[in-house]
């Protein structure tokens, strides 16, 4: 069994670490490159940062924060939002970031996932799916079913895009990882949305990064042991401080998972 990474994720807007609940009502929660700093020394195996008003401001993201958050780690780093072409990619790559996250512009150009995969290697591909729950009357996935709908800019617009159909195409175009976000969870501290997830991880065969819903300790073991995800994504509990990365790592273990010390 592989080791379970956790991830504390850095929501940006205008500079500072911000987190809402369902995309909406966004709070600040702090600096960046203070909470970058913080997160490496308490343990933490990757570090995620996703500039959250990037794409749907139609602006590049952060470069700049970008590379001082960079300075300051020595964990993987993803960086995610406004991320257009494969020019943009090489930028943040050089910035510091280990791996790019793409969402809005993936579905606008899906070959976008394969040009950067080509040329930096799968590895470097982050897929972010923001998936919203659709209760299905009668579908051409069957009746009384559930589904979940892609969206992007931040979670601004629906796409009519199936997730399960989605996240599928992206690993045929070369991604190396999907970060899956419930937006019905997102915030909510009521745990990982566990159907979504389950059924994300078992539709493919890349790692997959839950995302959206932790309040609890037992929400993470959950994304692990039903949800069956290989890396678990938290915010706001690490943000304020509510439980830290090796309380994470000691329940986990506890509980008979891997982890990486």
């Amino acid at each position: 069994m592989k080791s379970v990474r956790i991830i504390p994720c850095l929501d940006v807007d205008n500079g500072r670490v911000v987190k809402g609940v369902q995309f909406l009502d966004l709070i600040d929660a702090g600096d960046p490159v203070e909470l970058a700093s913080y997160y490496d020394k308490q343990g933490a195996d990757e570090l995620v940062f996703l500039d959250i008003t990037a794409s749907s401001s139609n602006r590049d993201t952060l470069i700049d924060v970008v590379e001082r958050v960079g300075e300051t780690l020595f964990i993987p780093f993803t960086v995610g939002g406004g991320i257009r072409t494969i020019e943009d990619a090489r930028r943040l790559l050089r910035s510091g970031a280990d791996k790019v996250a793409l969402n809005s512009q993936a579905v606008a150009t899906p070959s976008l996932i394969t040009e950067i995969a080509d040329e930096f290697g799968s590895q470097c591909v982050v897929v972010a799916i923001d998936a919203k729950r659709v209760n299905t009357l009668d579908g051409e996935i069957g009746p009384n079913t559930i589904s979940w709908q892609v969206y992007v800019k931040g979670g601004r617009q629906a796409t009519g895009i199936d997730a399960l159909k989605w996240v599928r195409e992206c690993q045929a175009r070369g991604a190396g990882e999907i970060l899956l976000t419930s937006m019905d969870r997102d915030g909510t501290k009521s745990g990982y949305d566990l159907e979504l997830t389950r059924q994300v991880t078992s539709a493919v065969s890349l790692p997959v990064i839950a995302s959206g819903g932790v309040g609890t300790l037992s929400d993470l073991l959950e994304g692990v042991v039903i949800g069956g995800a290989d890396a678990l994504l938290a915010a706001s509990i690490f943000h304020y401080k509510e439980t830290s990365i090796q309380q994470v790592k000691s329940y986990l273990l506890d509980h008979s998972i891997m982890v990486r010390h």
